[in-house]
């Protein structure tokens, strides 16, 4: 099938103003629960979301984090400073997530001002992950240019060795981000096109909820 033929038609659920909780992080909660609860394949990650930065030229990148807290009306996600997004976020501390549930005929768009996490929130998550997980932090030099496979794999030997029996400390250039978000769109799929698109919008402390065009 050629590219331009390949469409599906939505048609699992609507969604209306009235529908949707005032809190677009009650809303959240509901959608993320939904898409969690369905029945899915080991490999899909509900908590997957593409995360957009840019630098202060405009030049925009985006890749794929996890969603791994989400507290007092943030998301939070966590990487290396050094990395592309860190250096953005740096000079830019504003960014933008989207999460594709296509099981569920949804997307949720977000845009907020970034911060970061503090200190003890990093270390406390990086102490929860696998020892693995761990010693790839301070393996990688994210984002920097590398040899060769074979040079990571012979760093992670090293510090396997150097490590074991050991508490492995968080990196000082690791840790974590929190978007505080000013936008939150719900978008559901519909027949022809028509999809809903409900947005929040916070504005001096409330939340203004209307219906976008599809």
């Amino acid at each position: 099938m050629s590219i331009e033929k390949m469409r599906r038609t939505y048609t699992l659920s609507g969604l209306d103003k009235k529908d949707v909780d005032p809190d677009p992080m009650v809303q959240f909660d509901l959608w993320f629960k939904q898409a969690t609860d369905s029945q899915l394949p080991e490999w899909f990650e509900v908590n997957a979301m593409t995360l957009s930065t840019a630098d202060p030229h405009g030049a925009v990148t985006s890749r794929v984090v996890l969603l791994k807290q989400l507290k007092e009306g943030e998301f939070y996600f966590f990487t290396n400073y050094d990395s592309i997004k860190g250096k953005q976020l740096a000079a830019n501390p504003k960014a933008a997530l989207c999460f594709f549930w296509p099981h569920l005929e949804r997307q949720i768009r977000i845009e907020g001002s970034v911060r970061r996490a503090a200190r003890e929130d990093a270390i406390a998550y990086f102490q929860n992950r696998p020892r693995e997980s761990q010693l790839g932090a301070m393996v990688s030099r994210q984002s920097s240019e590398v040899a060769s496979r074979r040079e990571l794999e012979s760093r992670m030997q090293e510090l396997v060795a150097e490590y074991e029996g050991r508490e492995i400390p968080c990196p000082e250039n690791w840790g974590g981000y929190a978007l505080k978000p000013t936008t939150i769109e719900f978008w559901q799929g519909r027949p022809s096109r028509l999809h809903d698109r409900i947005v929040y919008q916070e504005k001096q402390g409330e939340w203004n909820i209307a219906r976008l065009s599809p």
